[in-house]
């Protein structure tokens, strides 16, 4: 008897234990559903800074578009993208994560087909505009479902790594597709690719995302939004201006200082409002503003590299649109590995250390890239600096991004999400504008070979320098490595 109830209380605590794991790994099984999800809609908001590249010629010519529409063709993308960002991540966390993950992969993808069916230049630019926005809306809520699906610790961690490596990976996929669209079928599918893809990823997102926002009522700070908006586009502006125009040309300086002055009263609004859009306590937390400051710089970089790699071999070395995206799939490679290898390092290193690393691994690329000359070797040129500054790039975006997010209070995941995303798109829209300012510099108007490589070769170098600074940045100003929960 006493052995039969012995037996029959084993059998009832082993039940529950063997039940357990099943639905232990649905649940993780689903959390990476998740995960894929918002990873797909952050490649294809990526992918689109960088993919219309290698199909600028061939849109100047079936459009009639003069060098500056075709300037706005990317222009139009980056400023709506930057300045509505914040306003996205602030909706996301009032209105609902999963309600804004899918308004604003619905616009994007609605924009892509009136961009690619677009018979003037100006609706081109007003579709790219309207993806832009979209975009804004989309992006932060990918980094919010990512942290809000996987637990804390090692498995967020990952997830981050993960939604890194797809991040970046749209970046440096973008030559290779644009160019395979554009030799293979026209520029036009440039756009329109985005139509199947964001169809997918809004049905997956449908049945696996949950319905997730912050608590506390529903109100936005709508002066805030305003100005905030207002005030990172009009530096945007600016900024994409100086490539024709120059720092010092009135319309330049104009919504630069015009931009600069709203984001100042956005600030004092801030300071008194009692529900901000921008709690400016958020700045208070270290690893939040250091972490933000050393992904602007960076990313001031890696976007001006996919550009000018990618004008030289088919400005110097003659390559084909599609012979430019072969070369530069190595790079892709290597900062998706980059980017899985950064939190299995991160337990080991430290956030901080493995993000100065990375740094100076791809300042080193950068370095050796500026060495370039007219007649170089895929081997010698293209290869092996570009694995390594992408490598470097791979590995120092997760820790940041961690870092960034780890002291997030849940009702401003999203608001810190946005700030991640804003710092990584404007820092690339001036980095691109300050590197082909100086370019342009050193050109001085050639443009034969040689002029053009002495000056793709001067922007490598000064990009170089650029993350010396930042790893410096990082090794004064990030948390020390134990203090850093990864």
């Amino acid at each position: 008897m006493t052995c039969m109830v012995h037996t029959d209380s084993a059998a009832e605590r082993s039940a529950p234990q063997s039940a357990a794991k099943p639905a232990s790994l649905r649940s993780d099984r689903r959390a990476w559903l998740v995960v894929l999800a918002a990873c797909a809609g952050q490649f294809l908001v990526v992918l689109d800074v960088s993919v219309v590249n290698v199909a600028l010629p061939s849109m100047r010519a079936d459009l009639g578009l003069s060098a500056t529409g075709l300037q706005w063709v990317l222009n139009a993308y980056s400023i709506a993208f930057a300045g509505f960002m914040l306003l996205g991540g602030r909706a996301a966390d009032l209105f609902g994560r999963k309600r804004m993950f899918l308004l604003g992969l619905g616009l994007f993808t609605a924009a892509s087909i009136a961009g690619g069916l677009a018979q003037e230049g100006w609706q081109l630019v007003a579709a790219r505009a309207v993806q832009g926005l979209g975009a804004a809306v989309l992006a932060p809520a990918t980094l919010t479902i990512v942290t809000a699906a996987v637990p804390a610790g090692p498995a967020r961690t990952r997830a981050i790594g993960t939604w890194t490596a797809v991040g970046a990976a749209g970046g440096a996929a973008g030559g290779f597709v644009g160019g395979l669209l554009v030799d293979l079928l026209s520029w036009r599918w440039v756009l329109l690719i985005n139509v199947p893809v964001g169809v997918l990823v809004l049905m997956g997102a449908l049945v696996w995302l949950t319905e997730s926002r912050a608590h506390g009522g529903r109100r936005l700070d709508l002066p805030g939004a305003v100005l905030v908006t207002g005030g990172l586009a009009s530096v945007a502006y600016g900024i994409v201006q100086t490539e024709e125009a120059g720092w010092g040309d009135p319309v330049t300086l104009a919504p630069l200082l015009g931009g600069l002055a709203l984001l100042g009263a956005f600030v004092a609004v801030e300071a008194r409002t009692a529900a901000p859009l921008m709690p400016l306590r958020v700045f208070r937390s270290r690893a939040v503003t250091s972490a933000n400051a050393a992904l602007l710089l960076c990313a001031s970089t890696s976007f001006g590299m996919w550009f000018f790699m990618t004008v030289y071999a088919q400005n110097v070395l003659g390559y084909t649109p599609l012979q430019a995206g072969l070369a530069l799939v190595p790079s892709s490679v290597s900062v998706i590995i980059g980017s899985k290898l950064a939190p299995r390092l991160m337990p080991v290193t430290g956030a901080r250390n493995l993000a100065v690393i990375g740094a100076l691994v791809a300042a080193t690329g950068f370095g050796w890239q500026s060495t370039m000359t007219t007649d170089g070797t895929f081997l010698s040129i293209i290869l092996g600096p570009g694995v390594l500054m992408m490598a470097g790039m791979g590995l120092l975006m997760p820790p940041l991004a961690t870092l960034a997010t780890a002291g997030a209070e849940p009702g401003e995941a999203g608001l810190v999400s946005g700030l991640v995303n804003t710092s990584r798109t404007m820092g690339g829209a001036l980095g691109l504008a300050v590197l082909s300012t100086v370019a342009a510099a050193r050109t001085a108007g050639g443009h034969t070979p040689e002029a053009l490589t002495a000056g793709y070769a001067l922007a490598f170098r000064t990009a170089g320098v650029v993350l010396v600074a930042a790893a410096v940045l990082m090794l004064l100003w990030l948390p020390r490595p134990e203090r850093t929960k990864v």
